[in-house]
């Protein structure tokens, strides 16, 4: 199991932040519980795409429609960050951790993390949605040998993983934008010197 999950996790796109996260030693859910767990992440991952979806919209573009649309995305933006502050204030989050995940697993680098073969529950709190946690159990398998754990994920429905893979790959996508638009003023303002 441990080597098959560390491969399938290896062999995919893993989003690398830091997360309010906590991964604590679980029973192995049951049936019933793993259906109710699928059914909220199921929900929480269309809520965080949803909230982290930014519009690309182009700035010559003066229709009114597309500005209304854009004052009620701030709007809206600004009433999620009211709600996540009194459901979940900034207090009562987990520390932010950082981790490599994927909807095979998650690589953290805690030293307190449970014995290897040991069932656990990883719970990630998304800046966009900091009320919802997504809920991943899995069992700690042997990983990477750098000192870091290794959370291999089992239960989730195809849905949840298809979820968190398109979840993953738009937060990889929107990296490497960022990247190449952050490298681009640099370049050309070196050229113009």
């Amino acid at each position: 199991m441990g080597d098959e999950g560390w491969q399938a996790f290896s062999e995919r796109v893993t989003w690398d932040a830091a997360f309010h996260a906590t991964c604590e030693a679980a029973p192995r859910p049951d049936a019933a519980a793993l259906a109710l767990i699928n059914d909220r992440n199921a929900s929480v991952l269309v809520a965080v795409s949803a909230l982290m979806e930014r519009r690309t919209e182009s700035t010559e573009d003066d229709n009114p429609l597309s500005n209304e649309v854009a004052r009620l995305d701030a709007k809206l933006n600004v009433l999620m960050e009211i709600v996540n502050r009194l459901l979940l204030p900034q207090s009562d989050l987990p520390a932010r951790v950082s981790m490599r995940f994927n909807a095979a697993g998650a690589v953290l680098p805690w030293a307190g993390l449970p014995a290897v073969g040991q069932p656990v529950m990883l719970r990630l709190h998304f800046d966009a949605c900091r009320a919802l946690p997504l809920e991943l159990p899995g069992v700690r398998v042997a990983g990477p040998s750098d000192g870091k754990g290794f959370i291999s994920f089992e239960g989730l429905s195809e849905a949840v993983r298809d979820g968190i893979e398109r979840l993953v790959f738009r937060q990889h996508r929107r990296q490497v934008a960022e990247a190449r638009a952050q490298a681009r003023p640099s370049d050309g303002g070196s050229e113009g010197m």
